[in-house]
């Protein structure tokens, strides 16, 4: 009777489970489409997503994140362009969501010429500190700069970098990160933008969410952290999540978080960048 009920046990588990990711992978797209026409590199502005599981995607992918536009392209892990759809994120297959990219390339081009392209290039990973990054650590089998670095690299043979999404620092919102937390900002964007070729390349910061029962007020610091950053660096910027809610963890922002911070870091780019 125990072996019996444990297998019962084991066996609900696994159905549980197997839902579970069905209703994750619902909507996501079931095969890459090249663009009929590859852009002039000069006509493709390429932003590059870095950071942790808020920027690798945790988000309900639904139908309309998987809709294509000719002028919004991602890159696949063969190194081939392609029309973006959600979920960008090309890591974690286990448990990759939406995240904000589509949303910020479909708010941008609004405000860009009708003859330019978007390329959204994504690199974060969930879980990493930013110290993995300033060390080029192998977390969740990425070398997290090195992996920056090669689809940056990738990027530029098809056009411009022209900014980077950033946003990191709950694995950081404790008492040995936060206090060393600007500095380390300092040194890893002062990385990206030698990586990337310009030393003035805009980099926004995302906040972290502001939701969180267990970690609020470290959550708080690191928010206040980034804000007094973007005052010594002219080039970075902060967007605001407050009134954002979460996927039902306290930690990951749902589908309409995903589209909305998409949407901020947009904006914020063209008010003060375009």
């Amino acid at each position: 009777m125990r072996i019996f009920f444990i297998l019962v046990v084991f066996f609900c588990a696994s159905s549980v489970f197997a839902q579970q990711e069905a209703n994750r992978t619902l909507y996501f797209p079931k095969a890459a489409v090249k663009p009929a026409v590859v852009p002039a590199k000069k006509k493709v502005w390429v932003f590059v997503m870095a950071g942790q599981s808020n920027m690798a995607g945790r988000g309900q992918v639904e139908p309309e994140d998987t809709v294509a536009n000719e002028r919004i392209l991602a890159i696949n892990k063969a190194g081939e362009l392609v029309l973006a759809k959600e979920p960008l994120n090309l890591n974690e297959p286990s448990m990759v969501g939406l995240d904000c990219g589509m949303s910020f390339a479909r708010t941008l081009l609004k405000s860009c010429p009708p003859d330019v392209s978007i390329l959204v290039l994504h690199t974060a990973v969930g879980g990493s500190s930013i110290q993995k990054w300033i060390h080029d650590s192998v977390h969740r089998d990425v070398p997290l700069l090195s992996n920056f670095k090669a689809r940056v690299e990738r990027a530029k043979a098809f056009g411009d970098i022209k900014g980077i999404l950033w946003h990191q620092g709950e694995a950081d919102a404790n008492a040995k990160g936060i206090p060393v937390y600007d500095a380390r900002l300092d040194s890893l964007f002062g990385m990206f933008r030698q990586i990337c070729g310009n030393k003035k390349l805009p980099i926004l910061l995302g906040e972290l969410g502001y939701f969180s029962k267990t970690s609020h007020e470290p959550f708080m610091e690191i928010n206040r952290i980034m804000h007094e950053h973007a005052q010594h660096d002219k080039h970075s910027g902060v967007i605001i999540t407050k009134g954002l809610d979460h996927k039902g963890d306290q930690l990951h922002f749902n589908a309409a978080g995903q589209r909305a911070i998409g949407k901020m870091f947009a904006e914020l780019y063209v008010s003060q960048w375009l």
